[in-house]
């Protein structure tokens, strides 16, 4: 792996599925807001919106990945490959009221937002607060 791959994260392809410890769901269709929604109400549940080209998005990835460190259980982690499913990610940005950004990191409670921040300032969400 090359200086920047190494500073990025490294592969651009299938992300979601590398060892980091985030039990992460790939989100993929629309019909997974209705369960993301229902599921809220229960606990909470996250998506990150990621853009599997920028180079931004990747570190910012790789930030939250070092970061985490929630229990098994505690949110529901959901992973959206931007360029794959646009279609998606227009739907979540519609469904749930916020404008689309990426790389971009959504709380949802009881079938809300409860909050949503995007870029560095994904770092910043302390996702304890919200279990």
């Amino acid at each position: 792996m090359g200086i920047f791959g190494g500073l990025f994260g490294g592969s651009k392809n299938g992300e979601e599925g590398d060892s980091s410890n985030i039990p992460w769901v790939p989100l993929t269709s629309i019909e997974q807001l209705k369960e993301i929604k229902l599921a809220s109400k229960g606990r909470p549940q996250l998506v990150f919106k990621h853009s599997t080209s920028c180079g931004i998005s990747r570190m910012v990835l790789n930030m939250f990945k070092s970061g985490y460190d929630l229990e098994d259980g505690q949110m529901d982690m959901y992973f959206l490959d931007l360029l794959a499913h646009r279609e998606v990610s227009n739907a979540v940005a519609s469904e749930f009221g916020i404008t689309h950004q990426s790389p971009q990191l959504l709380i949802i409670k009881n079938g809300e937002v409860v909050v949503h921040d995007s870029h560095g300032s994904i770092s910043n969400i302390n996702l304890e607060q919200y279990v």
